[in-house]
């Protein structure tokens, strides 16, 4: 299983920014390359957090551990 971390920042405080786990169905059952190359799917998924941007993405095999940002 691939997972996305997102880390988005606040449009109205940029440092303010946190990580949160990408969960869709239309990215259920994404490869490794997919992920890498930045999910056109992910753009669709932003559309849900206006109030913010997307300052990177990481690709994880398996499930996230507990970790700061």
């Amino acid at each position: 299983m691939i997972m996305i971390i997102a880390v988005l920042c606040s449009l109205s405080s940029p440092a303010n920014c946190y990580e949160q786990t990408v969960t869709t169905s239309d990215l259920a059952d994404i490869s490794v390359q997919s992920c890498l190359m930045g999910v056109p799917q992910l753009a669709d998924w932003m559309k849900q957090h206006p109030a913010e941007r997307l300052a990177a993405w990481r690709c994880v095999i398996g499930r996230q551990g507990s970790r700061g940002a």
